[in-house]
């Protein structure tokens, strides 16, 4: 009986899947988790807590299907799937936490309904309300809804508690993303305007309500999928134009402050692919873990036909004389920036 035992656990072993821990970012390769399951976390942000990374992103799953009714542009989508939620120690290898903030199946009138559009989620954690505080864009599937919404949690994975959705002063929203200074002010970053401009809002001490101090930037300039950094006390303002799902150049402004001005120059790429991002959407951007002017730029490389398939691209930036140079690399690891 005991050899009948022990021979059945060798077996299960056996059967069970090997899953090879990553050692390196493999930009527009098909990432696996730590189960062996692709990650599916599209137009995410990542929020470094207690000394592990979280990726919170879109979770595009099943059938993709294009809205007949919308000509101007080729407006692809999947149902809504909620918030996903992964954690990492080394930004390589992640674990698949669960879903942060579930979709609504019940409801069509719903914000979060699977017939929505759930967009960009992005999570900071407030240090005196002890909450994590979710900001995404939500929208109707032929995008004229144009609000952001706002959940909370106790808990850094979730489940997030839906509080409401709005346009933040009245004012359309679609992409956007969050920004928590070093003074632990924050600030929502969103385009507007039939994402003509972007505006930039302070959000109330508990990061729940917009404020009525914003700043108006690149006006008429159509700008889309903003990232903000800080630099060497300057704001740097990444964006990338309005063609749908099809990639275009990145573009960076440069601040002295968030709601003061800003200045936009030109793309930052560098190398094959540059006019086109490397056939990617910027999405975030943090810096490198234990490195001098060193960060990371996340990105989307979307799939418009099969979005559930789009991939996602990991490059390595750095700043030159307070200019910021992102470069493509077929596979990188932290060493990169030891070489340049």
């Amino acid at each position: 009986m005991l050899c009948r035992s022990i021979c059945l656990l060798i077996n299960i072993f056996f059967l069970l899947p090997a899953f090879a821990q990553q050692n390196s970012f493999q930009p527009g390769q098909l990432w696996n988790d730590v189960q062996g399951n692709p990650i599916n976390a599209h137009g995410g942000g990542l929020l470094f807590y207690n000394g592990l990374y979280y990726w919170f992103g879109e979770i595009k799953k099943g059938p993709t299907t294009r809205v007949a009714y919308v000509t101007s542009w080729e407006n692809y989508r999947t149902a809504a799937g909620g918030v996903s939620c992964y954690s990492s120690a080394d930004l390589h290898n992640w674990k698949f936490e669960g879903i942060a903030l579930s979709p609504n199946q019940g409801s069509p009138n719903h914000d979060l309904h699977t017939s929505k559009v759930i967009e960009r989620p992005k999570v900071i954690y407030n240090k005196k309300t002890r909450q994590f505080v979710m900001w995404m864009h939500l929208d109707y599937e032929d995008y004229s809804y144009a609000r952001t919404g706002v959940a909370v949690s106790d808990k850094v994975t979730g489940p997030f508690r839906f509080l409401k959705t709005d346009q933040l002063n009245g004012q359309e929203s679609r992409d956007m993303t969050l920004f928590q200074d070093e003074d632990e002010k924050a600030y929502i970053v969103y385009a507007s305007e039939d994402n003509a401009s972007i505006h930039i809002n302070l959000l109330s001490d508990d990061y729940l309500r917009p404020s009525n101090i914003e700043k108006r930037i690149l006006v008429n300039k159509h700008r889309e999928a903003p990232i903000v950094i800080k630099h060497q006390k300057k704001y740097y303002l990444f964006t990338s134009g309005c063609t749908g799902w099809k990639a275009n150049a990145l573009s960076y402004a440069i601040a002295t402050h968030p709601l003061s001005e800003w200045y936009l120059f030109d793309n930052p790429c560098i190398g094959s692919g540059a006019t086109n991002t490397f056939n990617s959407q910027g999405t975030f951007m943090i810096p490198m873990p234990g490195k001098d002017n060193a960060f990371i730029f996340l990105a989307d490389r979307w799939n418009q036909t099969d979005l559930q398939d789009s991939r996602y691209v990991w490059l390595p930036m750095r700043f030159h004389n307070g200019i910021p140079k992102l470069y493509w690399a077929d596979a990188w690891d932290t060493d990169y920036f030891g070489r340049r």
